[in-house]
This record gives C-alpha cells, sequence and structure tokens, in this order.
C-alpha cells in the first residue's frame, strides 16, 4: 500500500492549504513565530529541556515538519541537550517536492529541512528517522488506530528503537476541529493522556469550547491563554494527577 500526498493550494508566500481540510498547514502571519509562540512557549520549553537527559513531544498531523524541526533548532543553544524522541501522526504525508516547497518559506531551518527532506520517503505505518541526533517516530495511517499500537510496534522490534518514554510534551496540530473533529476525539485524547508522563503538558491554537471539555474529561487541567497573531485565546494544560 502506498501513501497519498494531500492535494495542496499554494497561497502567497508559499504557505501550503489543504483542499480536503479547508486549512492552510501554518499561519499566513508566520508559521515559524505561529509554532514558537503555542507550542514552544506553550509547554515551556525549551527551558523544560534544562538538566533532562530524555525529552519525548508527541503530535497529531506531521505536515510540514515545521514543529518538528523548530524544536530542534531550539535544542541546538543548550550546552547539554536530551535525548528527543519526537512521536507524529500523519494521514497524508506530503511529497519530497511539496515538503521542500513549504519549507523553503523558513530559510533560517535550512540545514536541518536539508537532513529530513534527504531521509524522506514514509511508508504507511510506522517510520523511525533521525535527524539532527534527534529519533522522529512518524505513524503514517489513522491516528486512532496507530497510537494504540505503538507500544506493540516497540515490543515487536518494528521501530528498532528503545520502548517509548512517557510524553513529556503534546503538539495538538491538527487541521480545524470543525474541519477535521477525528484528531480531537475523546477516545484519542484519552490514549494520548494515558502515554502522558503525570507532569506532562500540551498546546494547541484552538480553544473550541467542545475541545477543551474533551481534554477536561481525557484527563488534563486546561487553561486559556493569549492566543498568536490577532487570535483572542489558544489552550495550554498539564495531565491531572491522578
Amino acid at each position: 500500500m502506498s501513501t497519498k500526498a494531500p492535494d495542496l493550494e499554494w497561497l502567497e508566500g508559499d504557505v501550503p492549504r489543504a483542499g480536503a481540510f479547508d486549512d492552510t498547514y501554518f499561519s499566513r502571519a508566520g508559521g515559524l513565530a505561529e509554532t514558537r509562540h503555542v507550542f514552544l512557549a506553550g509547554n515551556r520549553l525549551p527551558e523544560r529541556f534544562t538538566a533532562r537527559a530524555r525529552f519525548t513531544i508527541a503530535e497529531f498531523g506531521f505536515g510540514t515538519g515545521l514543529n518538528f524541526l523548530t524544536t530542534l533548532a531550539a535544542l541546538r543553544p543548550l550546552e547539554t541537550a536530551p535525548a528527543l524522541t519526537f512521536l507524529s501522526f500523519e494521514m497524508f504525508p506530503m511529497s519530497v517536492d511539496q515538503l521542500a516547497r513549504a519549507l523553503s518559506a523558513f530559510p533560517e531551518l535550512g540545514d536541518l529541512a536539508e537532513q529530513l527532506l534527504g531521509n524522506w520517503a514514509p511508508q504507511p505505518g510506522w517510520n523511525c528517522l533521525t535527524v539532527a541526533d534527534a529519533r522522529l517516530l512518524l505513524g503514517i495511517g489513522d491516528a486512532r488506530e496507530l497510537i494504540s499500537s505503538i507500544n506493540a510496534a516497540h515490543k515487536e522490534n518494528i521501530l528498532q528503537a528503545p520502548p517509548l518514554d512517557p510524553v513529556d510534551a503534546w503538539y495538538l496540530d491538527g487541521f480545524s476541529p470543525s474541519k477535521n473533529p477525528e484528531l480531537w476525539d475523546l477516545d484519542l485524547l484519552k490514549t494520548a493522556a494515558a502515554l502522558t508522563a503525570p507532569d506532562g503538558t500540551l498546546a494547541t491554537y484552538t480553544a473550541a469550547g467542545w475541545v477543551r471539555r474533551n481534554l477536561e474529561a481525557a484527563g488534563f487541567e486546561i487553561e486559556k491563554v493569549p492566543g498568536f497573531a490577532g487570535k483572542r485565546e489558544m489552550v495550554v494544560g498539564v495531565k491531572t494527577q491522578v
């Protein structure tokens, strides 16, 4: 079975828009700044990397890889950076040409983008890539099915990698909940919470009421904070102690 690349429309500034979800992959006001505001600052990164030997981040929606590469760039100035595992899910992975065009909008990430592109040949199921010494575990397919198989994949050595540590931070970056409700499904979020460390956090650009309620029901304490580029609110959270 082969992967299906998304049908894209390219907006000014080489911003990719997915017609199937009527949404862009990153903000037209600045994708890099958006990622830093929503996902890094929202999860108190890079300060939480300090004094950690390992750190695990997970996200729903790999998209252009911008969140992954921005995280790698945030590790670079650290004297002692933790070994990073980045777990991500994507239903429709971009072709290498699509990915290259999208990432060309971020010359600051150029060398990291080149490393990702040089390894980019995703296949359905689990893929294990190494970029800038970080381990990228990329699940191609329906996240609701793949997430429940991650531990089994490790046990069967499908990923040829050590078992997954509890997730320290979640980037919840699926398309708009109104266009792609599957990635904000309560059962999926409950599974995500079960994989999360006791002090694990999350951040997402959306503040939709039903998403907040699902996150709380899944086991996260939720707070609304100022959003990016004029967006009034976004959401951050921490796993509820049980």
